[in-house]
């Protein structure tokens, strides 16, 4: 077949027409008449040159449609079903802030929306660039070029098509930005694939113009409203046939001045406005002209809408009815005379029609004209020339005809009701779907049945009015404390609480309004319907308070600027707008308090039940997009509880991938915040119906998956504030602390913060900056610190940021003036200038932004300037997101509004540790600190402990000759430096690596950095101290032995040669000698020898004339007086009797009267930590006598230092020199007594004499089994384990468990409980309220450091008796250290070799130097290694059997001991002194009410508590009642109140101002009503106990402590921990 000529006969037809036929050679054949969207019938055929045809083949194809095809180019073809939504479009992706060209017709929706979400009156030139083209200026003239046709789009059709792409609610908003662009935006709206259009109703629905007509210039008043219930009248334009003029640019200059011209409509002269139109023809747009009320600049008097046709009316018929029937006026512009004009013939229309002729066309005839008018019934008047080639002319006589028409035209046809047109012709509109019709309908149930606001909100929003505020100020006075007068703080708290009670009680009496119960159905429907039902809400509240607040808006405007005095009326007019406002947040508002009411009531009750799905919706709300309130501007209040199950409920509605960047702007009212927020994110806070925004309102843009990771943030959280120190609020007495609160919140919960300052407001932005700083400054003492960016609107130059470089500088040196009084005032003088505060570059930092109108309003579009500028801030923005550290999600976002608010609350603004993410983050500090604290401390412990074994071992397991004691003691000094100095930098190494974490909320607690690295160098100081004293304490020890082993050596020298002369004297005999015989020679020996020697015992020392000495040493560098306190005392005379504190004077017994009503207060208290003190010391020296050791001067001097540390720790107890001195001679005379003894049993029991006495029997077997030459390697071998191994292996594992145990407490079970200082107080504080006794409340109180060492203890005993946990680790160490034997022994053998070793003793002294670090092995060494002949092989094998007995029989021992208390207590290292020293801290308690210090590290430059308790616990009463105080000082300390004390010498000082005389402590206003609930609930239980005790009256105990329980109590406990 393919050999054969032949060609195609291919013919093709659609429905109705005529087929055609074509012939062809070619296998493919296009065709270029086929029109798109249709149907054809396709033949094909072949033909052969003979003429031949076969049968044809016949298909039927469609070509794609205009639509599809161009929806397909430009990557909407998706869209087409499932449309755009306003929240992608938003969203934060990876175009949004991109400047790369857009460089094929899919980039071209986006771009455009993107520039149109920030009303870029450029969002229309959408010309693709390719990659190797320049872009070209706007405006050139690219007429003559070769341009790609399908590279290019006409913009209408691009609007057309991503108007048929959206959703309703996104086509609203495009709208909306179109209009404040001045473009024309779509009334009909076209689909050329079904032929059919749709009237824009929905799309239209937001739009609010402002306009003044002529006749209100007088006044100055103007008219705003919705623009689709505005009754002005239309005129359209349209064409009729091919015309020459551009009827679009006509109309542009028809609305412009002159010196004002814009393209409101796109023509044939703009950027690819000449491309042809392939989906817009029947597009019809409208566009309104707005006077300002100023005959100079208006174009027309009165408002004009103005619609304009695409296309021909002859294809548009159904359009041009619509026209006829909705305008005024129908201006009809014609070039073709001869076209048919049927269309015009057979019309009726209610608008009047003009004909608008081009006269200058070579086929005009007047003629054809005059028969057009007849015909199509126009009138003479209508027919407009254009008889010159002069556009201007021609606009002006436009302009007059319709001027003429809006004076008289009576066809004024608002847009809504032209639904009604629409409909009869079959028009389609966008409001009738279900969704919408049916939250219209739910919507106007709420609105349409008032007109009296107030009475509506009285009736149908009761729980937001006058209740809610009254218990908005219930809060902050609960903080303030300013109204208390002369009642007791606490009584006056518990009022405020009954109060609030009342308050709930009444909100529970209200049942929901109807009104209500209506809103929450409409926030219950699904999708797109609450979506609806919100938006008409919004429109229909705006529309009812633009009706009432005009009037007031005015009234209150003109006593702003021109009555300023009359406060009184200003202040009442304030409260009409807010009252007669009425919005959406005011229904959200009534959700808060419905829900806020309902968790006042039990669990159980069925009314919270009922209300717990309502922060549900509220949460989807932010989800889909809608701002919602977080400071309720009129109660000047945040409902926590209701934002805190929002927020809850989002988290979890998002699956906690909630992580958010939070941006804020502040600034003075009226100068664009909003707008500036809108323009830069697309969003829509409110900026007009006659309010400005009131309090501050949060709103969620979601991010884009692929720019997630890079923001490390899943939304972007917006922050609209009202304006500080605005007008309404400036004539109010609490609009600085407003204002103040504000700032401080917003800054707070910002990553970036931006300043908002108008040029023409500068003289107000001094105020404004001074309130930033003062938040700034609060804001870096908790560590936070966010981005600031400092914006000047309305600057016109363009080159301003340049200009403004002097500005700039003068505006650093207004920052760095107003931060260094912020600084005096907040107190803290270590702040001088601005950029301590925060990292800030007055060149990086400024942003300048020209006017937003470009020129004047209400026709100016927006300032592509403006646009442009925001747009760069912008990109700015993103850059601080991907450098910002932090990374938090909502329930971060919700903890830090938590803090802040409450803290807000305080006048003060105290952050401190009342703030729980402080807390939560101070305290994870603390807990890692503490782990590289303790491992310091262990690894520290562990070398010493070698390193005093080490010292022990010199000269008992030198084989050779070596450096003396002293020499060794520098080696070990130099070592331990550098020991410590590596411990140090390790932990200053953890420190730095934890504050360069990005979790964890390290940048909380910055500030206490410092505070742990003073504690790290404090910790090696304090360590190198211990250290440094106990290796010379032990070189003492060492140094005073020598002595003692010399005389026992040369002793052990002499009887050894003795016995080996004896021995080679015996063996000499010829005969053999019994052991009675040999006994009898030894026993001649050995009493000849004892005679010889001349015994020397060690000197005897007067230990009481010791300890004196070293007494007066001690208080040498004190007063003579205390000297001679010394004089003729006679130490051992001291310390017989008990220890009593003398009385004091009669001055101190009149004060204590006065404050306690005893006398001997103080003095009692003296007896009590003189007593501890003692006991402490009894403790030491028992310890001490228990060792069986000599007596060494080292003893006493631990002995001063411990109680000089104990006295330096309590500075708050008062201790006279006098009672100080007696109470040192007191002990350091039972301690003399005492050692005395001990030195003097320790010299009997190592008399030279008597030591040899005990050897003689041991010498005599020795001498026996040599005689004998038996064999000696095992008894050598068990002597060397049960004399030497022995007690060293036991002494290792005493000192080895210590560490393990305070490893087994923190890292076990229930080890959080010692984490930290705060955790340790709340568990000693639980556990003492689950025992619920007086008794141990009273000891906690009373005897905190001895509650807290006994508590402490009982806790590691119990620990330790859970499965034998002490048993375990003694066999731990047990185990290692056998292991360490015998891996010695074995070592030896097979490294130095049996054979090099001669004798068992050089092969003990090898064992022994390799365990010299390990086990001090001395004492019954010598007597081992004497007359030591065993085989070496033997003994080793020997030792180690013995080795691996004394193992279980350890085991064994250590399993059958029992009283673990005991065995704690003989430790060397002691877990519970570890323990108390770890977790006691400074020791620091609250100087009103004793609370202890829970601050981390050794070093704090501020104590702080987490919790205080009522004064009277510690038996403060009333001097005139005598009553129990019941006054608690994180109370007092927000108050009026004042104190008086021995610091203040007597006179009353206000407790607000505590730190003039407590300067180290942090107090801090309770931060709930239930803070205190604890003591509260201690107080209520034991105050007749307590009162009883201290011989003082029961306290007045307010009703709500008395119903407190012991739950109560926990809760509150677990709240002020922060703990879960």
């Amino acid at each position: 077949m393919d050999r054969v000529p032949q060609r195609f006969l291919i013919s093709y037809c659609s429905p109705g027409t005529e087929p055609k036929a074509i012939h062809t050679e070619d296998c493919h054949k296009p065709f270029s008449d086929l029109r798109p969207g249709t149907q054809y019938t396709v033949s094909v055929s072949a033909v052969l040159t003979n003429g031949e045809q076969s049968e044809p083949v016949s298909t039927t194809i469609c070509t794609i449609s205009c639509l599809v095809e161009l929806l397909s180019k430009t990557g909407l073809e998706d869209h087409y079903e499932n449309k755009l939504t306003l929240s992608t479009v938003l969203e934060i992706n990876a175009t949004t802030t991109s400047d790369e060209p857009r460089t094929n017709m899919q980039s071209l929706p986006g771009a455009f929306l993107k520039k149109l979400m920030m009303a870029n009156v450029n969002a229309r030139s959408v010309k693709c660039l390719t990659t190797d083209q320049e872009v070209p200026y706007y405006g050139v003239d690219n007429q003559g070029t070769d341009f790609d046709s399908s590279n290019v789009i006409n913009p209408l059709d691009l609007i057309t098509a991503l108007f048929l792409c959206s959703d309703s609610f996104l086509q609203q908003e495009m709208v909306q930005k179109m209009s404040m662009c001045q473009f024309a935006v779509p009334l009909l709206l076209p689909n050329c694939d079904k032929k059919q259009s749709t009237l824009m109703l929905w799309a239209l629905r937001d739009i609010v113009k402002k306009f003044r007509s002529s006749s209100q210039t007088a006044t100055k008043s103007f008219v705003e409203d919705r623009i689709l219930l505005s009754d002005i009248p239309m005129v359209s334009f349209v064409r009729l046939g091919e015309i020459r003029v551009s009827k679009s640019q006509i109309l542009n200059k028809l609305l412009s001045n002159p010196q004002q011209y814009h393209d409101t409509f796109v023509h044939h002269h703009m950027e690819c406005g000449d491309v042809p139109r392939r989906i817009s023809d029947g597009l019809v747009e409208i566009s309104w002209y707005c006077p300002c009320g100023n005959r100079n600049i208006d174009m027309f008097t009165k408002p004009l809408a103005v619609a304009n046709l695409r296309g021909d009316i002859r294809s548009l018929e159904t359009q041009f009815l619509f026209l006829c029937q909705t305008s005024a006026a129908v201006f009809i512009f014609s070039d073709d005379l001869e076209a048919d004009l049927k269309l015009l013939k057979t019309q009726k229309p209610k608008a009047e029609l003009f004909l608008v002729v081009n006269s200058q066309r070579k086929t005009f005839s007047a003629d054809t004209l005059k028969k057009i008018i007849t015909n199509c019934s126009i009138n003479e008047r209508n027919v407009i020339l254009k008889k010159k080639l002069n556009d201007a002319e021609f606009v002006k006589t436009l302009q007059s005809s319709v001027s003429d028409i809006l004076e008289k035209s009576q066809n004024r046809l608002t847009i809504e009701k032209m639904a009604d047109v629409a409909h009869q012709m079959g028009i389609l509109i966008d409001e009738d779907c279900d969704e919408c019709q049916s939250a219209r309908k739910m919507a106007d149930e709420i609105t349409g049945n008032f007109k009296d606001t107030m009475k509506f909100k009285d009736k149908q929003l009761p729980l937001q009015g006058q209740i809610w505020k009254e218990l908005s100020q219930l809060e902050k006075e609960r903080c303030r404390l300013r109204k208390a007068g002369d009642q007791d703080i606490e009584h006056y708290k518990s009022s405020l609480n009954k109060k609030e009670e009342e308050l709930r009680k009444k909100q529970h009496k209200r049942d929901m309004s109807d009104a209500m119960a209506s809103f929450i159905l409409g926030l219950s429907s699904s999708g797109a319907e609450r979506s609806y039902f919100l938006k008409w809400m919004r429109i229909n509240l705006d529309n009812l308070s633009r009706q009432n607040l005009s009037g007031l808006r005015d009234r209150y405007k003109d006593l702003c600027q021109n009555s300023p005095e009359k406060k009184d009326d200003i202040k009442d007019l304030d409260k009409q707008l807010s009252d007669c406002s009425l919005g959406l947040e005011h229904f959200l508002r009534e959700l808060g308090q419905l829900y806020e009411a309902a968790c006042s009531l039990p669990e159980s009750s069925l009314q919270r039940k009922q209300m717990e799905h309502l922060p549900g919706l509220c949460a989807q709300m932010l989800l889909d997009g809608f701002p919602i309130e977080l400071v309720d501007g009129d109660a000047s209040n945040i409902p926590l509880k209701w934002i805190a199950a929002v927020l809850t409920q989002l988290h979890t509605l998002v699956q906690s991938n909630s992580k958010i960047r939070v941006v804020t702007v502040l600034g003075v009212q009226s100068t664009g915040k909003s707008t500036l927020l809108n323009t830069m994110f697309g969003v829509q806070f409110a900026v007009s119906s006659g309010r400005c925004t009131r309090g501050a309102f949060m709103l969620l843009i979601k991010v884009n998956k692929e720019l997630k990771e890079e923001l490390k943030c899943d939304f972007i959280m917006i922050i609209d504030t009202e304006g500080l120190k605005s007008p309404e609020l400036a004539q109010l007495d609490d609009s600085h602390e407003h204002d103040n609160e504000l700032a401080t919140l917003v800054i707070g919960l910002s990553d970036v913060t931006i300043i908002n300052i108008a040029m023409e407001n500068s003289t107000e932005m001094k105020d404004i900056l001074q309130i930033v700083v003062h938040a700034f400054i609060r804001m870096k003492e908790v560590g936070k610190k966010p981005v600031c960016h400092f914006v000047h609107q309305n600057v016109s130059d363009m080159s301003a940021h340049d200009n403004n470089m002097r500005d700039r500088k003068k505006l650093l040196e207004q920052l760095d003036e107003m931060t260094l009084a912020a600084a005096r005032m907040e107190k803290k003088e270590n702040i001088t200038k601005f950029t301590d505060v925060m990292e800030y570059d007055p060149d990086t930092s400024s942003c300048y932004i020209p006017g937003l109108w470009h020129g004047t309003p209400p026709m100016a579009p927006v300032n592509a300037g403006y646009s442009e500028a925001v747009y760069d801030f912008k990109k700015t923005l993103m850059k601080d997101f991907r450098t910002c550290q932090r990374n938090y999600d909502l329930t971060h976002f919700l903890k830090w509004t938590q803090s802040l608010w409450e803290s807000v609350k305080f006048e003060k603004f105290i952050f401190s540790f009342r703030n729980s993410l402080v807390a939560d983050a101070y305290s994870r500090l603390c807990s890692e600190y503490n782990g590289w604290e303790w491992a310091f401390q262990k690894e520290m412990y562990k070398w010493m402990v070698g390193a005093e074994t080490k010292m022990s071992n010199i000269g008992m397991t030198d084989q050779y000759p070596q450096k003396s004691i002293r020499d060794v003691l520098k080696d070990l000094m130099l070592e331990a430096s550098e020991k410590l100095t590596l411990g140090e930098k390790e932990i200053q190494d953890n420190l730095v690596k934890y504050f360069e974490k990005e979790d964890g909320h390290v940048n909380l607690v910055e500030k206490y950095r410092e505070d742990f690295v003073s504690s790290a160098k404090t910790l090696r100081r304090e360590t190198e101290n211990t250290v440094k004293n106990k290796l010379q304490g032990a070189v003492e020890i060492k140094e005073g032995m020598t002595e003692l082993n010399n005389i026992k050596s040369s002793q052990a020298s002499t009887i050894e040669k003795k016995v080996l002369d004896l021995l080679q004297i015996c063996r000499q005999k010829k005969y053999n000698l019994s052991d009675k015989a040999l006994s009898k020679e030894f026993e001649i020996m050995w009493r000849k020898t004892l005679s010889e020697i001349h015994f020397k015992g060690l000197p005897k020392r007067d230990v009481a004339q010791d300890a004196f000495l070293m007494l007066r040493a001690n208080l040498s560098t004190r007063s003579s007086h205390v000297n001679s306190l010394l004089v003729g005392t006679r130490l051992l005379d001291c310390g017989r009797k008990a220890f009593v504190v003398e009385s004091e004077s009669w001055w101190q017994q009149f004060q204590n009267i006065a404050k306690h009503w005893d006398p001997d207060h103080h003095r009692k208290q003296l007896q009590d930590f003189c007593d501890d003190i003692i006991t402490q010391c009894q403790e030491f020296i028992k310890e001490k006598v228990k060792g069986k050791s000599d007596y060494h001067d080292t003893y006493i001097k631990d002995l001063l230092n411990r109680i000089d540390e104990t006295l330096q720790r309590h500075k708050n107890v008062k201790v006279s020199e006098e009672c100080e001195v007696s109470l040192k001679l007191h002990i350091c005379g039972r301690a003399a007594r005492e050692f005395q003894k001990m030195h003097d049993d320790f010299i009997e029991v190592n008399d030279p004499k008597k030591c040899l006495e005990k050897s003689k029997n041991k010498y005599l077997t020795e001498f026996r089994d040599l005689f004998h030459n038996r064999d000696q390697c095992q008894k050598k071998a068990e002597d060397f384990t049960k004399l030497c191994l022995q007690p060293a292996v036991q002494d290792y594992v005493t000192k080895m468990i210590g560490p393990d145990v305070v490893d087994e407490v923190k890292i076990g079970k229930g080890s959080e409980d010692y984490s930290t200082r705060g955790a340790f107080q709340f568990a000693i504080l639980k556990q003492l309220l689950t025992d619920g006794k007086y008794d141990k409340y009273k000891e906690y109180i009373s005897h905190y450091e001895r509650f807290v060492k006994d508590w402490l203890f009982d806790q590691i005993v119990q620990q330790q008796s859970k499965d034998r946990g002490l048993e375990k680790l003694e066999k731990k160490h047990l185990s290692e250290m056998v292991k360490m034997i015998t891996d010695t022994i074995s070592n030896i053998r097979e490294t130095t070799g049996i054979n090099n070793v001669n004798d068992v003793k050089t092969f003990i002294q090898n064992i022994c130097s390799a365990l010299e670090e390990k086990l001090v092995l001395k004492d019954a060494l010598d007597s081992i290694l004497i007359l030591n002949t065993a085989d070496t092989e033997q003994f080793a094998v020997y030792l180690t059997e013995f080795v691996r007995e004394l193992e279980q029989s350890l085991a064994a021992e250590y399993k059958k001991r029992g009283n673990i208390k005991e065995r704690l207590r003989s430790l060397p290292f002691k877990p519970q002194d570890e323990m108390f020293t770890s977790l006691f801290g400074c020791g620091k308690q609250c100087p009103f009410c004793g609370v202890p210090c829970e601050a981390g590290g050794i070093e704090h430059n501020k104590h702080h508590s987490s919790i205080h308790r009522s004064q009277g616990i510690c038996g403060y009463r009333d001097n005139y009642s005598q009553k129990l105080v019941i006054e608690i000082c994180s109370s007092l300390v927000v108050s009026d109140r004042a104190f008086s004390n021995a610091e203040t010498g007597g006179t009353f000082h206000p407790y607000k101002d505590y730190q003039t005389y407590y300067p180290d402590w942090t107090l801090t206003g309770d931060a709930s009503v239930e803070a205190s609930d604890y003591w509260k609930y201690v107080m209520a239980t034991f105050h007749e106990r307590i009162a009883k005790e201290v011989n003082a009256l029961p306290a007045d105990i307010p009703g709500d402590w008395k119903a407190l329980t012991p739950d109560d109590a926990m809760r509150s406990l677990k709240m002020s921990f922060n703990m879960k």
